[in-house]
């Protein structure tokens, strides 16, 4: 398994303040998706927040590495969430939501297409 269950569920427990959060499997990991759009991701016990031309620029900023598969070049729209953030419920639940508002962006998006 990429990453331990009792992690996951800490994370999903520290998020409690911005309402549901619900869990899925994905290729080795475990999204979190809230009112069904995946925000971020769980990978090896590492938490991954999703990004867009909105906020990719603050994440970049804050020297957040971005996920890549399997260490590949191949880029992908998620990036680590800061290490602080982890025990931060407050820190925690302000960098989701950056993932969550990027999540709806993208859905928007595709729905407009």
């Amino acid at each position: 398994m990429g990453q331990s269950r009792e992690f996951v569920d800490y994370l999903v427990e520290q998020l409690a303040a911005l309402g549901e959060i619900t869990t899925s499997r994905l290729f080795g990991g475990i999204g979190l998706n809230y009112e069904g759009r995946m925000f971020a991701f769980v990978s090896k016990d590492t938490l991954y927040l999703k990004t867009d031309e909105v906020n990719r620029a603050e994440f970049e900023q804050a020297g957040l590495p971005r996920f890549r598969p399997n260490s590949t070049k191949r880029e992908m729209p998620y990036f680590q969430a800061p290490a602080a953030a982890i025990d931060d419920r407050e820190l925690l639940c302000l960098w989701a939501r950056k993932g969550i508002d990027a999540a709806k962006r993208t859905a928007v998006k595709k729905s407009q297409r």
